[in-house]
């Protein structure tokens, strides 16, 4: 008896194996359709960073995603029929791993997303996207080396795009013939200040046996072990994330760039009201002021210290802030093309939304907020060369050294 031939899915579809025609019944889950996924659109995925939004992260990269693996650095061995690592750098190594979700504190963003879009993987990234500036641009020029996607996991401008007021905005502004914007957009309350505050006196404790420190570390300063210092808290320190405002903030201000067009700019002045910073710490702030070159202002408030942000100024921009010449040319402007998500990006190899480039620019706010709360003085940035003008000890905080062996 001849020995039955196997048609892979791949040679069904070209019709043909060599010369022989062949008839075969395949099965509903290689085609896909109702209640079944096609082979091909089903991704290997791994979680980098399993705490408290590890799930959620993973979750929101929309794709069909079988979770192959996890790794973090309290864990070790086997769990769930998945493979558990300690040092990501195992998880890149692996070939059926496709796209990979981030979840870790701040200060393991960049050099893990950087790590993995080298490996050929696509990245979904917890927020803020990095811990200081200088990890973005490296994080932004490493997407398109390798030509991967990259998201950070903030999904406000999508809604951002579908409103007819701020798509008119995004035009406008994108335009360009709006010469002086005087407008002022405030965000109040929101940024857990006192919340991700962090200890000023921990007395040093043992470090548990189930944790790497060593590796939770990472490329940050080595200091001693205290609880405070993981879980959520881990925001209360500038060697892992930068407060409340960098855990929040990411969320407020994405939709902001997007619909003022700010995806590839930075402001160029930043002034912050708050009490002098401890150096390891982050403590209380009341507000921070951003003007960008062409007039419009930012303005973060928290509403957790000191006297409120009380400077005026229109809320947004209209049409009638231009002359009749330049509406028409806005109103003959098409409607930009929503933002693509993760899961479409990964499928078409189209730019995800909250691409490398545009979220850097976000996290950007962050830091430069930061650092005029952190310097306590008033500070001009140059966004081409992204660089504190005249001030080297803030420009020390825009690149700050990793601990050996890590590197950008």
């Amino acid at each position: 008896m001849q020995k039955q031939k196997t048609v892979t899915r791949r040679q069904l579809i070209k019709g043909a194996i060599g010369t022989t025609a062949v008839f075969a019944i395949v099965p509903r889950h290689v085609l896909g359709g109702p209640g079944h996924t096609p082979p091909s659109e089903t991704f290997g995925g791994a979680l980098i960073g399993c705490g408290g939004r590890g799930n959620g992260t993973f979750n929101a990269m929309g794709l069909e995603a079988k979770k192959l693996a996890i790794c973090d650095v309290k864990f070790v061995g086997r769990e769930d029929g998945k493979m558990v690592y300690r040092d990501f750098r195992r998880v890149l190594e692996r070939k059926d791993i496709d796209v990979v979700a981030i979840a870790t504190p701040p200060h393991w963003h960049a050099l893990i997303s950087i790590a993995a879009m080298e490996a050929g993987k696509d990245v979904l990234c917890e927020k803020p996207m990095t811990r200081f500036i200088a990890e973005g641009r490296a994080v932004a020029d490493a997407e398109k080396r390798y030509k991967r996607i990259f998201q950070v996991g903030t999904f406000g401008r999508f809604g951002q795009s579908r409103n007819k007021g701020n798509i008119q905005t995004h035009k406008i502004m994108k335009s360009g013939l709006l010469k002086k914007c005087k407008a002022v957009y405030i965000k109040r309350g929101g940024f857990k200040v006192k919340e991700w505050s962090g200890m000023v006196n921990a007395t040093p404790q043992p470090i548990p046996k189930s944790l790497d420190w060593d590796m939770y570390v990472g490329p940050s300063p080595m200091k001693p072990y205290h609880r405070h210092r993981t879980g959520g808290t881990h925001r209360g320190y500038w060697d892992y994330e930068g407060g409340g405002l960098a855990d929040m903030g990411q969320h407020s201000f994405d939709p902001f760039q997007w619909t003022y067009a700010k995806d590839d700019t930075s402001p160029v002045e930043i002034e912050a009201y708050a009490p002098p910073a401890h150096p390891e710490a982050c403590g209380m702030w009341g507000w921070v002021e951003m003007k960008y070159a062409d007039g419009l202002t930012l303005v973060f408030d928290s509403k957790e210290w000191g006297k409120p942000y009380d400077r005026k100024g229109p809320r947004g921009v209209s049409m009638s802030d231009l002359d009749e010449q330049s509406r028409r040319k806005v109103e003959a402007m098409p409607d930009p093309e929503p933002p693509v998500s993760f899961a479409e990006a990964v499928k078409t190899r189209k730019r995800a939304g909250g691409n490398a480039d545009a979220a850097h620019r976000c996290a950007t706010l962050l830091h430069l907020a930061n650092l005029a709360i952190r310097t306590g003085r008033k500070l001009r940035y140059d966004p081409v060369k992204e660089q504190i003008i005249g001030d080297e000890e803030a420009n020390r905080l825009v690149n700050q050294p990793m601990r050996a062996p890590w590197h950008l």
